[in-house]
């Protein structure tokens, strides 16, 4: 049977993949005469996929032997049921597509050169969702850290240093607030960047996220109001200092402002910070491309060591068992793992790199994450360790426009319990 882990977090809701374990003959690469091996490669990241696009042509220009096909529209869940999934996959590693992986649909790639480059704790990421006996299953291929967006000629206007410490912010805060200027930029209309933001950054800057997911999932009907851990009794401090922020230190018109609303905005000065990804960046630079950002962990503590930033698998690559050649698949992969193709996409698209070898990031914009990324100092997202068969993100929302943090957080329990039940 498949290891679960700490972000598995799923008693339920598993795709129903009934041709996961068939044994199909799988064709090597194509002999001398017999024309290149055609495989597809599945790339779902829409601002990505013209990049990609590219990188496909070079592949097939510089050798003759195997002819990608790009394939941005299929649909995984069918393709796998159909036994016909894409040779080749390139998307966010997240607890949906860990359900593949976990019933044995994806390939081993633990021999692959490339394997032995990944940073171990980045690989974890992956375990915290689900492993599969035996198999280096996933590579991951590029990071998104996410942390607070500040405006640094407004800091730098106020005499303003960056927080580390929870007093620290509120006295930057409050200091904003004195003269004039609104300390965060919220969007609560669309729940995902309040989940996203400010839940994941307060829950992700008190516990170890991971830990309490791993306790959670050997809880699973026990999940309750007298479990050792649960939603409402572990994160109850966390969405408090949450709320403080929400409450006291943003826009007042948060619950009819909306993601691109947010961009626009903090693009206009009508903020100093913004709890946004880096995926952000390159909307704010639209209004405002000379705007001078960066980007520093969310205190919520008292102390500055347990400062850390929120990532997750932005990219990761997996081949599946059933394929049309396995051989050639790899051998894409391998031109996809090489340094400097992963370093010019991570530049391009502000990731950090997976790798042992990888280059630092060099944009000033996320330069303030290098350093925990480097000690290892971060955290998958709480928000993204929920099934979406249930709806955190709209609880937090909820939370965020007046619900009642307790009822709510409890009412995620029971739905944890429930969904383990079915499980």
């Amino acid at each position: 049977m498949p290891q679960k882990t700490a972000f598995r977090a799923g008693p339920g809701g598993a795709f129903a993949l009934g041709v996961i374990g068939a044994t199909l003959a799988l064709g090597g690469c194509a002999g001398p005469g017999s024309g290149p091996a055609e495989i597809t490669f599945h790339m779902s990241k829409p601002e990505a996929v013209p990049y990609f696009r590219e990188l496909v042509q070079q592949f097939n220009a510089e050798q003759d032997e195997v002819q990608v096909t790009m394939d941005i529209a299929s649909n995984l869940s069918a393709g796998f049921l159909r036994g016909n999934p894409p040779d080749v996959g390139l998307l966010n590693y997240n607890m949906e597509m860990a359900r593949f992986m976990e019933r044995g649909a994806l390939s081993d790639l633990g021999d692959l050169p490339a394997a032995d480059r990944i940073r171990p704790d980045v690989q974890e990421l992956v375990n915290q969702y689900a492993t599969y006996p035996g198999r280096t299953s996933v590579l991951p291929y590029s990071v998104a850290a996410a942390s607070v967006i500040y405006n640094v000629e407004m800091f730098e206007e106020h005499d303003l240093e960056v927080p580390e410490t929870w007093d620290e912010l509120i006295e930057v805060c409050e200091t904003l607030q004195e003269a004039g200027i609104t300390p965060f930029y919220s969007t609560f209309r669309d729940p995902w960047t309040i989940a996203q933001g400010p839940f994941d950054y307060t829950v992700g800057g008190m516990i170890d996220v991971a830990e309490f997911y791993e306790e959670m999932n050997e809880l699973g009907t026990e999940v309750g109001p007298e479990s050792p851990v649960s939603f409402q009794e572990t994160l109850d401090e966390p969405v408090d200092r949450m709320m403080e922020l929400l409450s006291q230190y943003t826009n007042d018109d948060a619950e009819s402002r909306g993601y691109g609303d947010g961009n626009v905005a903090f693009a206009n000065g009508e903020a100093a910070m913004y709890m946004q990804g880096p995926w952000a960046l390159g909307e704010i630079a639209k209004t405002a491309p000379d705007l001078e950002l960066g980007t520093f962990p969310l205190p919520v503590t008292d102390d500055p060591d347990d400062l850390r930033v929120r990532v997750n698998l932005d990219l990761a690559l997996w081949i599946p068992e059933v394929g049309t050649d396995q051989e050639a698949a790899r051998k894409f992969v391998s031109f996809l793992m090489q340094p400097e193709i992963m370093d010019a996409y991570n530049a391009e698209f502000l990731g950090f790199g997976t790798t042992t070898d990888a280059a630092p990031v060099t944009d000033e914009r996320i330069l303030g994450m290098q350093e925990y990324y480097d000690a290892s100092k971060f955290y998958q997202g709480a928000s993204q360790g929920v099934p979406l068969t249930i709806p955190a993100a709209n609880y937090v929302q909820a939370i965020a426009t007046g619900a009642d943090p307790e009822s709510t957080l409890a009412r995620l329990d029971a739905d944890w319990a429930r969904l383990a039940l079915r499980g």
